[in-house]
């Protein structure tokens, strides 16, 4: 008899774990929104569950001011006859997801949103407010959805899922944040209890139609590099004929910049062309980068070694003779040169500082990523006249590269010691001495400070910069060193003349490309694709340092854009800060 209840029991068990799983299920289907009216939902009728309702249906029959697009209504508009229940709200919903639509538009991505709702105060729940905006932009979007207002949500509700309409038209390679409101909430929505907020970003277009249909994200792929005696020939595939491509441009540094035009005969080869890499030195090491001949075209940089190749007959002593001695003379001029510059080093210490230790030639092993022992160090000089969302735009950044970049980061905050210790300018000596890269954030604060005649910290540091880019490029000697980046917020002409001819970029779309030029790794070879974990699309959005960077970067350029004439009163700084 005891056996027989024990095995009932367990058929019981068995059968309610069954039908909670099957209740679970249930729950976690999605739930889309009806096509009704909003006289249905506030007379309750059973066809009206959870509806979408129009902003004009709204406007018409109930007089509600709308804003931006979106409905914020009191409470007293769901609740008729109901006022006591309007002293209760309902918690902001949780797990918000993106789905993105497959479509055959290759402009623009297609997204629906889903979300649960919070348990607490579930029962006066009446609906939600989605609203999708453009971080940056002024694309808005507003969609409502109610429920009927008599129905009794309980505690199992907050298990299904519900689902908004498609938002259409959205940019590609582009960033979004969408809010869900519970209904009824607070107007104006003044506490976070309420809503809750997800960031993400659109499909690349690359990502959604192949780098083949994408003309302003095409880059050559494929590079071959082959000496025949002193002739240095590159061969790269061609763009489809459907992106209208038919010019390259390609550059070389290290021994000086050398520039390349690149028109291919495609009567040839409609798939790949070759060029001559002419002026290159023997024995050098050379960075080139090439791209399609169009404004702001991603270029494919790779390395270049040039080989020393014998001649056929070996100079006559009568030739050699007079070069040896020339050679010479120059060796003493230079032994005079530097013994001069260590006597005037004793009296000018810091004048030294930039003097004496000019910027590393591409030809140095140290710098090579395969013999380094120690991690790279990037020396960033930002001027604070943006204010303080700007500055903790640049701290997050130094965050992220010091965590995820593989760098040793010097700051200033971070050192306030050694400030004290040796000066504001001293410091900033002492750092770019110390550097292997210098990248300078360009801002609107940063081209005003250089435009001032009295000039400050931000205007010394920008022309000793300048005037190594000079000497450097004079002497035929590598710049990659310097390095130029901007915001999204900022604008081209930010970038001073001084950094002309540095390699450029804007973060954070570029920091794949910096973390190349840093660890001077190619991101691309034949038929490979190095992919940095972190700073990858997919790998980034795991990150909550990429996260608060991208957020920051976004307070930053609202904050610019609400106070873009600030008055003075602050002194001209340009902080230095070594990240790598």
């Amino acid at each position: 008899m005891r056996v027989v209840r024990i095995r009932g029991q367990l058929v019981l068990f068995h059968v309610l774990t069954l039908s909670q799983y099957l209740s679970a299920r249930e729950d976690q289907t999605a739930i889309s929104p009806q096509n009704c009216s909003l006289r249905c939902v506030l007379q309750g009728g059973p066809d009206c569950e959870y509806c979408r309702i129009n902003r004009e249906e709204v406007e018409i029959n109930h007089g509600v001011t709308t804003f931006g697009g979106c409905i914020p209504l009191p409470c007293s508009f769901f609740m008729v006859g109901q006022d006591s229940v309007c002293k209760h709200y309902t918690h902001a919903p949780r797990d918000i997801t993106i789905e993105f639509l497959a479509d055959q538009n290759p402009e623009y991505d297609n997204i629906i949103v889903s979300w649960k709702p919070s348990v607490y105060g579930i029962g006066f729940l009446r609906g939600f407010q989605v609203l999708l905006q453009a971080l940056g932009g002024s694309h808005t979007a507003c969609q409502l959805f109610l429920f009927q207002s008599n129905i009794s949500l309980s505690a199992s509700h907050a298990q299904r899922v519900y689902q908004s309409d498609p938002f259409y038209n959205l940019d590609l390679g582009s960033r979004y944040v969408v809010t869900v409101m519970a209904l009824p909430a607070p107007v104006p929505e003044d506490s976070k209890d309420f809503y809750s907020r997800k960031d993400f970003s659109t499909q690349t277009c690359p990502k959604k139609n192949g780098l083949d249909h994408c003309k302003t994200d095409w880059y050559p792929k494929y590079t071959d590099v082959q000496q025949i005696g002193p002739d240095i020939i590159v061969t790269f595939n061609l763009a489809p004929p459907l992106l209208g491509i038919d010019r390259y441009f390609s550059k070389c540094y290290g021994d000086g910049l050398k520039d390349y035009t690149i028109k291919p005969d495609v009567t040839r080869n409609r798939t790949h062309s070759s060029y001559h890499l002419e002026g290159l030195k023997a024995g050098s090491n050379y960075t080139c980068e090439i791209a399609a001949d169009q404004t702001d075209a991603v270029r494919k940089v790779f390395n270049v070694q040039v080989k020393g190749h014998k001649r056929d007959t070996p100079l006559p002593l009568a030739t050699w003779l007079p070069v040896a001695a020339a050679l010479a003379v120059l060796l003493l001029i230079l032994l005079l040169a530097v013994s001069s510059r260590k006597m005037c080093s004793h009296w000018i210490k810091r004048k030294e500082v930039f003097e004496a230790h000019p910027v590393s030639s591409g030809n140095d092993e140290s710098a090579s990523p395969i013999t380094r022992v120690t991690p790279p160090r990037l020396l960033i000089c930002y001027c604070s006249d943006d204010g303080p969302a700007h500055v903790r735009a640049v701290m997050q950044l130094a965050t992220f590269l010091q965590q995820y970049m593989a760098t040793q980061v010097f700051l200033d905050k971070w050192d306030s010691l050694r400030l004290v210790e040796d000066g504001v300018l001293g410091w900033h000596c002492r750092r770019i001495q110390e550097s292997d890269f210098v990248l300078v954030i360009c801002s609107r604060g940063l081209r005003r400070a250089l435009g001032k005649s009295e000039g400050g910290t931000s205007t010394a540091v920008i022309a000793l910069i300048g005037e190594e880019l000079g000497r450097a490029k004079a002497t035929g000697r590598d710049i990659s060193k310097y390095m130029a980046a901007k915001f999204e917020y900022s604008e081209e002409e930010d970038i001073p003349l001084e950094l002309g001819f540095v390699s450029r970029y804007t973060l954070t779309r570029d920091l794949p490309l910096l973390f190349s030029h840093i660890h001077q790794v190619a991101l691309y070879s034949p038929g490979a694709y190095l992919q940095i974990e972190h700073i990858t699309q997919e790998g980034s959005a795991k990150q909550p340092a990429w996260a608060a960077l991208e957020w920051s970067i976004h307070e930053a350029g609202m904050a610019l854009s609400n106070h873009q004439e600030s008055s003075g009163g602050e002194q001209d700084l340009c902080d230095a800060r070594v990240g790598v």
